[in-house]
């Protein structure tokens, strides 16, 4: 009898659409957009300076709004030391993106469609031995042109932490634009100022930062934003 597979936990971004959280994702790719006039951002790194700051969290929901949106959408789980992207969208994980880089093959030949349209997920794959040489090699850096600039308008790879490992910083170096994800009150300025410099010392360019867990009740801002929301959609809003 074969084990019964859990059901993925819920993105916000699906779930609850209207909620302060999930237009914060929509005012992200917004502002990506805009980051990208000059040169458009094709390729992205999420990641974060410690384990659990949400950064896996926060791909897969800007995978789905930025998928909403139009673009088509690669997610690439690039941490090869403890995936888990593929269980936000119920995929299996015996092909990935090690498969595509081992076999020499495009990632569009590799990923697999999620439940949202316009969305890929090329999952880990098998976990190698070597996690930094290959999120760092010349290949992985062919692979992400070709698919950014081929099959996907847009490629967003989560990474392991950068203080953890080196893998975090090979990716920065390979993609168009980083995205640091912060949980508030669990990492100093001064560990964030120092993956800040990690970054930029491999000419990483940070577009910005997402914070997680703030409290959005705080000084009435969750209400004054439900307010808001709920007068736009009826119509009632002034402009």
């Amino acid at each position: 009898m074969k084990a019964r597979r859990e059901a993925p936990p819920p993105l916000i971004t699906e779930s609850d659409p209207k909620s302060p959280a999930a237009e914060a994702y929509r005012a992200i790719r917004t502002n990506i957009q805009f980051a990208g006039l000059d040169q458009r951002c094709r390729s992205l790194v999420v990641t974060s300076a410690t384990a659990g700051e949400g950064k896996t969290t926060s791909v897969g929901n800007f995978g789905v709004v930025a998928a909403q949106g139009g673009s088509r959408v690669c997610l690439v789980d690039s941490d090869l030391r403890r995936p888990t992207l593929h269980r936000l969208f119920g995929i299996d994980n015996t092909r990935g993106l090690t498969t595509a880089l081992v076999e020499d093959l495009p990632f569009s030949e590799v990923a697999r469609p999620t439940r949202i349209p316009n969305l890929w997920l090329l999952p880990s794959g098998p976990l190698p031995p070597n996690p930094a040489e290959l999120v760092g090699s010349n290949r992985m850096r062919e692979r992400l042109e070709e698919a950014a600039g081929g099959a996907y308008d847009m490629v967003v790879c989560d990474s392991p932490p950068v203080l953890a490992v080196s893998d975090g910083v090979a990716l920065a170096a390979q993609c168009d634009g980083v995205i640091l994800t912060v949980r508030v009150n669990t990492v100093s300025h001064d560990v964030i100022r120092r993956v800040v410099e990690q970054i930029e010392a491999v000419k990483g360019k940070i577009l910005g930062v997402v914070l997680n867990s703030v409290d959005l009740t705080r000084d009435g801002y969750y209400y004054s934003y439900y307010r808001y929301y709920q007068s736009y959609e009826s119509g009632d809003g002034k402009g």
